[in-house]
Parts: C-alpha cells; sequence; structure tokens
C-alpha cells in the first residue's frame, strides 16, 4: 500500500510539474495546455524514474537511460495520441506538419526534445524520492547533464 502511494503522489507532482511547463511551452499561443495532460506527464515521469529503481539498470550509463526515457515517453504519447487524437477526435496535439511523424502524433523533433530532457525527468523523480522518502541520495542536476555530455 505504502509502494502504491508513493507511486500516485510522484505521478501527480511529476504531472503538475510537466503540465505547467506544457503550458509555459505553448506561451506563443495563449499558454494553454490539455488537463489530460497531467496524467500523461505522470505516467511518463514514473515510468522514466523508474529506469534506475530496477536493480539491473542500477549502473546503466545516463545517454542509455536517455535512450530508454525516449522511447518510454514516444510510446506513452503515441498510445496517448491515437486515443485521444484518432480515435476520441479530441484533437489536443498534432504533429503532421513535423519531419518524420508517425500519424500525427509523434515526431522526430520531440523525440530529440525528450532525450535532452530526459536528464532532468530522471533527476526530478530522484530528487523527490529522496526529499520525501530519503530514498536513494541527493545529486546535481548538472552532474546528471555532464556525465550525458562526457558519455560516463
Amino acid at each position: 500500500m505504502k509502494k502504491i502511494y508513493k507511486i500516485l503522489v510522484l505521478w501527480f507532482l511529476i504531472g503538475t510539474i510537466y503540465y505547467a511547463l506544457e503550458g509555459i511551452w505553448h506561451i506563443r499561443s495563449g499558454g494553454y495546455a490539455n488537463i489530460v495532460m497531467l496524467p500523461i506527464g505522470g505516467l511518463c515521469g514514473i515510468c522514466i524514474g523508474s529506469i534506475n529503481q530496477i536493480p539491473k539498470f542500477y549502473n546503466l550509463k545516463i545517454i542509455f537511460q536517455c535512450l530508454i526515457s525516449t522511447i518510454i515517453v514516444l510510446s506513452i504519447e503515441f498510445i496517448s495520441g491515437c486515443i485521444l487524437n484518432i480515435w476520441l477526435q479530441l484533437n489536443i496535439w498534432n504533429y503532421s506538419n513535423y519531419a518524420f511523424n508517425i500519424l500525427g502524433q509523434i515526431c522526430l523533433p520531440y523525440g530529440l526534445l525528450w532525450f535532452i530532457i530526459s536528464p532532468f525527468a530522471i533527476w526530478l523523480e530522484d530528487v523527490l524520492r529522496y526529499k520525501f522518502w530519503r530514498e536513494g541520495e541527493y545529486y546535481s542536476l548538472l552532474s546528471i547533464y555532464k556525465d550525458l555530455f562526457t558519455l560516463k
């Protein structure tokens, strides 16, 4: 029960941060983000954060964690987009005008952006676990990006 509580808290906090950042990202077009981005963003954050919670991935280089994270986010976004945008026709996002898109639901430019954002998501989930439950250890965001760019 305690594990479920932790997951729900992390899901909500990360989702809320993602939802706010999504609104800021779209500030040019009115700063609007659809509320469904909160649970979708939270799910992405929980999944990304879970990578280094799995024992066989403890020592996985950050570049590989970023690749896995990008695949996770693109998969969640594609499935969510097919349900919300194509099946339910909510038209929350449409990447049809972007290069290398798949059904307008995911695209290469945002995949590359997620690769760059992934260290922040990994760090955020780890910091929240540390701050709330003293799990793991604290490290700086700068250190994770340094490890990414030096391929450690």
